[in-house]
């Protein structure tokens, strides 16, 4: 007898089952109901696709995007108070950290002769997954919604730029052997924290770097056409501590021409600068939430705030309409404990310990902070151009932020060996879905202008830039954690001020 060809595994002898004459009969049923069932399929597919990703027309509807990323938590570790002591005072057995984003532990990124990235702490069971196929099974989702992501994060940037000539934010590092354009010594505006060559470091390839625009030219900052530019205008600086670092780099640069009078408070976290002769003042309003916040115990600066996400911080908003121009901006604040009010009662926390509170994500508190923020401007008879500057990653690697992870990195990343994702393009995506939102609002008002300021992707590729341990001396028997947040002054953030410059020619000229 011949042998039948056969996909039961090899082994024991099987008898050949007989046909059933009922299966011709159930075959036809099959083929003749699935042309009826599949546009439902098609549309439910449709369907889960479109709550992952907004139509660009619903950005005008401020309900349209209230859960989009909220379900899913970001990456980080809780940032202790710590974190954001801008005071940047240390004790000798104390280690202190200022402003900084603890590093998402599943991040991985190219590594040139440099520590190895984080390593998962479930990566052994992540490693039997894979074996059983299950894992692959995820990565493929996780790689096909970070796909449709990417490629919203495209068509809303297109929808921000309508009318403009050129993205000046798509491009990339290129050697620059004539920076910097100011030293430690010749700007009195740096901070210590930020005063990478007076605290050693050994390097200064990082100075040698300038960006440069895929379609057009992107001009070095020049002071006197700055100053010219801005006579008898106002700029405001609304954000945390990596705001203000803008505004030094700023101060820094103009100092080659001229200084300003420091109309601060001393202590005070607000700035005010008068640059007399040309009849322009910078000011930099603290408000590292955007929004009302409030001390959870006032004698206690270690507990978390609370957030009243429905509420504009008067503090600024009170002032934004009289002013021409201003950058917003915020983000690492946003990963510490919190607890989250919406229309007078509390909704939820982020990191907190009480197990009744409903835990919520920093995506929750973050698009809400913006919208609440945006609204306020868009209602304050703001007159000007309001520019989002958006979020600029850390580059913590080897550990998180509290646990001894670092930058030391000596060279900008190229495109090609670094991809914006995780919980940083879901911030970012959130800033660019509100801008969206504020645009069209602005636009019923007929008031004053939004605009984008795109510092996300130029900041992701310059891990070198940063302080790292050289924002202050070492001290004997105490362990700093390193500085992987802010920018060295002078620095990669120098160029924050070539997009500005270009920012204001177009809107001016």
């Amino acid at each position: 007898m011949k042998s039948q060809v056969s996909e039961l595994p090899v082994g024991k002898a099987q008898p050949r089952r007989k046909t059933s004459r009922l299966a011709p009969l159930i075959a036809l049923i099959i083929l003749l109901t699935i042309p009826l069932y599949y546009p439902a399929l098609r549309d439910s597919s449709k369907k889960l696709y479109e709550t992952t990703l907004p139509r660009l027309e619903d950005l005008e509807d401020p309900i349209s995007l209230t859960s989009l990323v909220e379900e899913a938590p970001p990456t980080e570790n809780p940032c202790s108070i710590n974190c954001h002591d801008d005071d940047n005072k240390a004790s000798v057995d104390t280690a202190v950290v200022v402003d900084r984003q603890p590093a998402p532990e599943d991040t991985t990124v190219v590594v040139d002769r440099q520590p190895a990235p984080v390593i998962k702490k479930n990566d052994k069971g992540r490693r039997k997954r894979m074996k059983s196929g299950k894992g692959q099974r995820e990565d493929e989702k996780v790689q096909a919604m970070m796909r449709g992501r990417s490629s919203h994060r495209g068509k809303i940037r297109s929808r921000l730029f309508e009318g403009d000539e050129c993205d000046l934010f798509s491009g990339e590092w290129v050697p620059d052997p004539d920076g910097p354009y100011y030293t430690n010594e010749t700007c009195y505006a740096i901070q210590e924290h930020q005063n990478c060559l007076k605290f050693g470091r050994p390097d200064r390839g990082y100075l040698k770097w300038r960006w440069k625009p895929d379609e057009c030219e992107l001009p070095l900052f020049d002071p006197q056409q700055f100053l010219q530019l801005v006579r008898g205008l106002s700029l405001a600086f609304v954000g945390d501590s990596v705001g203000r670092n803008h505004m030094q780099s700023l101060i820094c640069l103009l100092s080659s021409v001229a200084s300003p009078v420091d109309m601060s408070e001393p202590g005070d976290q607000n700035k005010r600068y008068e640059y007399r002769e040309h009849d322009f003042n910078i000011t930099m309003f603290w408000s590292p939430y955007l929004v009302k916040t409030a001390k959870t115990d006032p004698n206690d600066e270690r507990r978390p705030y609370e957030l009243f996400l429905d509420e504009p911080d008067p503090h600024w908003t009170s002032q934004v309409a009289l002013f021409d121009y201003v950058i917003i901006s915020a983000g690492h604040w946003f990963f510490r404990p919190t607890y989250f009010s919406l229309h007078g009662r509390r909704m939820g926390c982020l990191y907190c310990a009480e197990p009744e509170v409903t835990h919520l994500t920093s995506y929750f508190s973050y698009r809400r902070a913006f919208r609440t923020a945006f609204r306020a401007i868009n209602e304050a008879g703001f007159g000007g151009v309001a520019f989002l500057r958006t979020y600029a990653p850390s580059h913590f690697e080897g550990a998180a932020w509290d646990k001894g992870g670092d930058c030391v990195r000596t060279r900008p990343y190229r495109r090609s060996e670094v991809v914006l994702e995780d919980y940083s393009l879901e911030m970012y995506l959130i800033q660019l879905e509100e801008l969206r939102i504020a645009q069209k609002a602005a636009g019923r008002r007929r008031g004053g202008k939004f605009k984008l300021f795109d510092a996300t992707v130029a900041m992701l590729l310059r891990p070198d830039g940063h302080p790292s341990k050289y924002g202050h001396w070492p001290l004997i028997n105490s362990t700093l954690a390193n500085d992987c947040v802010h920018w060295c002054l002078p620095g990669p953030i120098d160029a924050w001020n070539d997009f500005l410059l270009q920012l204001f020619k177009t809107e001016l000229e």
